[in-house]
């Protein structure tokens, strides 16, 4: 088993959105092993000092599937395993212990020197262990996992065959996000919720709390670009939960409230503080927005003013990592691309991002439509684990300001019938209320594209190649509701949309001569150059903008993904225009 391992490739922290001073990344190389025959529990690997893996090391946290894990195969495999060991550093010591895993994919279990640690299920939420009592200097971290071709596991655009296909990808395995030991005190928050409150000028904290600490009590401080804002003691009496309101200062110091936009994202930050006895127990920096998100008549609004998107999908996939990004700084960089191509936000489609990349879209002011990965096969299993990962990313993804809209469905995908019906429709308007039963802050879009039983937003998918040829049913509310203007049914059976906000939320999908043709493939044949595709791009784009009534568009797509290939980028993030023509083209 290997030690003295070299820096990770991903060696930066990991949540910035929830910043620790005492942390140790456990990315890096670790031993790796197919287990073909699922034979590794039986023979207990979990307590060998390495893996029967014939030498293999794998570069965590990037997917054996993926070039930058230093395995690189598209052998699918049902189970591996990860083991490395590690040294406690002197400085995590004398605390509580908290051991994190960003994402695995598919169902996780974990060993800390043969002992079970605990298992997970999903493939694109985290999880938590705590550590403390099992840890001391030199330890053995053991993990396996499953990931099988099932329909009913929600996996977005990774392929449910072995290999690639149409608009699926290289399936993503295992490991797939950070993997961290975090120093924490005696008494800690295990979550905290942050609620803007624009009206009122102030935000609710609800913190849960390990355990109540004797005399103990919770600090707030809050301060905008370096200046107090708010600062408020709680004592704790007889809960671990507590839920109070800052109301921040708006004098001339600090020149009157300042809320999140996209474009100009003043933020807060704040500092979680829990005391024991008067003394600091543990403290966490984080940081809010004061913003929100409604509806008035047809029209989507930010801080009650209306709000116009200009969107890009967006799936997240690297050349080199798949779903992983290969630094913290391609995350930062996917971000201000889109910005520079004239987007003020970008659908996350069928991926729920890594968090890094939702603080940049944060601190530099993009809007972001956060949308649950697709499973395939309406059963029962597919409900609960849509159901779970679903208000797992709620639970994370919370507090970012940037998110305003959750999508749990996609295209009738999952839910082939839902035009007519009921059992795939209550999923939909389960899932509808679920998001805002746990987020009543936000949007849902609830089948994005067509037959949609509940949703706040009307959304339609079309991939017509030029203006002109858009149907006439766009001109009217009764023609995007009641007809098939792009050649599906909008409304699902027995429900009426009327006078809801309409997004274009699909269109575009233009790909070049010399990237198409074989496997790769865009919408409506490929254009010649660079200049064919701003001129189709401009057009299609300008009759999006036009749709009467439409509160916003959303074009296909950020980059290339394989063998589709009708991004504005390619895959190694290369324009195939110039961003500023681009721009133009979307103000």
């Amino acid at each position: 088993m290997m030690s003295n391992l070299p820096s990770p490739i991903r060696g930066e922290y990991p949540r910035p959105d929830r910043v620790r001073e005492n942390w140790l990344a456990l990315n890096g190389q670790w031993d790796f092993a197919f287990d073909r025959e699922n034979r590794g529990l039986a023979e207990q690997w979990y307590r060998s000092s390495g893996l029967d893996g014939g030498g293999l090391r794998i570069e965590v946290p990037f997917p054996y599937q993926s070039k930058l894990s230093g395995i690189d195969s598209q052998e699918h495999c049902d189970v591996v395993w990860y083991q490395r060991t590690f040294e406690l550093p002197e400085n995590l010591k004398s605390m509580r212990r908290l051991l994190h895993f960003g994402a695995a994919d598919y169902r996780t279990q974990v060993w800390l020197d043969g002992q079970l640690l605990g298992t997970h299920e999903g493939g694109y939420s985290d999880f938590t262990f705590d550590v403390t009592g099992l840890t001391e200097s030199r330890h053995s971290l053991t993990v396996r996992c499953e990931d099988r071709l099932d329909f009913d596991q929600p996996r977005g655009k990774q392929s449910y065959r072995p290999e690639p296909f149409a608009c699926w990808y290289t399936p993503v395995t295992g490991l797939w996000q950070s993997v961290w030991l975090e120093g924490v005190g005696e008494y800690y928050p295990l979550d905290f919720r942050l609620t803007p409150d624009v009206e009122n000028g102030a935000v609710q904290v609800e913190v849960s709390l390990n355990e109540l600490p004797k005399r103990g009590a919770l600090r707030l401080t809050a301060s905008f670009e370096g200046k107090l804002a708010a600062c408020q003691e709680v004592g704790l009496t007889t809960d671990r939960y507590v839920r109070t309101t800052l109301f921040l200062r708006h004098d001339e110091e600090i020149s009157g409230l300042h809320c999140w936009w996209p474009g100009s994202p003043s933020l807060y930050d704040l500092t979680i503080e829990t005391l024991a006895d008067g003394q600091t127990a543990d403290r966490v920096e984080t940081y809010f927005g004061l913003r929100k998100v409604g509806v008035w008549g047809d029209k989507i609004t930010l801080n009650n003013s209306p709000l116009y998107q200009r969107l890009i999908l967006d799936q997240g996939y690297w050349q080199d990592g798949l779903l992983t990004a290969p630094s913290a700084q391609a995350l930062k960089k996917d971000v201000e691309l889109t910005l520079a191509m004239g987007y003020n936000g970008a659908r996350k489609h069928q991926k729920f991002e890594d968090p890094i990349y939702l603080y940049w879209a944060d601190k530099l002011g993009l809007l972001v439509w956060s949308e649950l990965p697709s499973a395939y096969w309406l059963r029962d299993s597919e409900k609960r684990n849509l159901m779970r990962d679903l208000s797992e990313a709620i639970r994370r993804d919370y507090n970012h300001p940037s998110i305003i809209v959750w999508t749990p469905l996609n295209e009738s995908w999952g839910v082939s019938a839902i035009q007519s019906q009921r059992e795939a429709q209550q999923l939909n308007d389960c899932l509808y209320h679920m998001v805002h039963c746990l987020d009543g802050t936000r949007l849902v879009s609830g089948n994005d594209g067509w037959e949609q039983a509940e949703t706040d937003i009307v959304t339609v998918h079309d991939y017509t190649a030029w203006p002109q040829d858009l149907s006439p049913g766009y001109q009217s509310e009764d023609g995007v509701l009641n007809g098939a203007p792009s050649g599906k049914i909008i409304t699902a059976q027995g429900y009426g949309h009327w006078g809801k906000p309409k997004i274009f939320s699909e269109f575009g999908g233009i790909a070049m001569a010399k990237d198409a043709g074989g496997e790769n493939w865009g919408y409506h044949g490929a254009v010649a150059d660079g200049n064919a595709l701003l001129e189709r791009f401009g057009a299609i784009t300008r009759g999006a903008r036009e749709l009467p009534g439409f509160s916003g568009y959303c074009y296909t797509q950020l980059t290339d993904v394989f063998q589709e290939v009708n991004g504005l980028l390619d895959m190694d993030r290369q324009p195939k225009a110039p961003l500023e023509e681009i721009r133009k083209r979307n103000s």
